[in-house]
């Protein structure tokens, strides 16, 4: 039986709805509206643990990602993780671009941020490893070009996934979403089942489909050399919120567990 399931998520991806909508009561809250005491920082340049300049702060019952007690930049890339491990799961957040964007923080970090999911555990990583080896729910906001710039990407530090029925090694690939702008709340969610069918949804939309997360590839540095074992799937891991230069906030954090419809024998 749960081999068909899976299978199914494959060829009928609207099942995995079916099976979310009659367990909405078991959504559980993985951010509490008053700290972040569930939580675990990681910064590029500092140990495990250390919330360098207060990055990651809660006010309003939002998770506020802020800089102002930085100086220069210096890829101080961080990330907040959730205290334990997911596989099977259906996530949902809201998110919105705000600030000032850090003028010493790389370009391509305007109004960019992300969600890391089935990333390796943050005490894993030494002090001058820069990115997690993990996956990325990118969030993007418009620039003032008037250029499309979809929201619900997928960007993979130290990482591939199947795209289209083939490995796919690009770093990035664009969703289909429409673009939305600095100061609006997007609502983000995330459907992941083990290592098999990847969903990620913003407002509403099914905007990107993929499968078979796995360990390959650059853009990380500075990491442990037995964490990255390239080719292994990544059928569980760590949730992260992003700070990499543009002040975000973060609010409505909640997973539906889905070990008990999509499981792995």
């Amino acid at each position: 039986m749960i081999n068909t399931l899976r299978m199914l998520a494959f060829l009928l991806p609207a099942v995995i709805f079916q099976y979310v909508a009659r367990a909405q009561e078991q959504w559980t809250p993985l951010f509490n509206g008053k700290d972040i005491n569930d939580w675990i920082v990681k910064i590029h340049h500092h140990e495990t643990g250390d919330n360098f300049g207060n990055t990651f702060r809660v006010q309003d019952s939002t998770i506020q990602v802020r800089y102002d007690q930085y100086g220069n930049f210096n890829e101080q890339f961080g990330h907040l993780y959730y205290k334990v491990p997911f596989s099977y799961y259906h996530l949902k957040l809201e998110y919105r671009f705000t600030g000032e964007w850090v003028k010493t923080a790389p370009s391509y970090t305007m109004l960019n941020s992300g969600l890391m999911y089935h990333s390796q555990d943050p005490r894993t990583m030494p002090k001058e490893q820069d990115w997690p080896i993990s996956i990325e729910m990118q969030f993007l906001a418009g620039l003032d070009d008037g250029k499309p710039r979809p929201t619900g990407n997928m960007c993979s530090p130290g990482t591939h996934i199947v795209y289209e029925g083939k490995l796919d090694t690009r770093h990035c690939i664009n969703s289909s979403s429409k673009t939305y702008g600095k100061d609006e709340w997007i609502q983000a969610e995330l459907i992941v089942l083990g290592d098999s069918l990847i969903t990620h949804i913003i407002n509403g939309d099914t905007v990107l489909r993929y499968s078979k997360p796995q360990i390959g590839g650059p853009v990380v540095n500075g990491f442990d050399a037995t964490q990255k074992q390239d080719g292994k799937l990544l059928s569980s891991g760590f949730i992260a919120l992003q700070s990499e230069g543009q002040p975000i906030d973060f609010r409505n954090i909640r997973i539906l567990n889905l070990e008990g419809v999509f499981r792995k024998e």
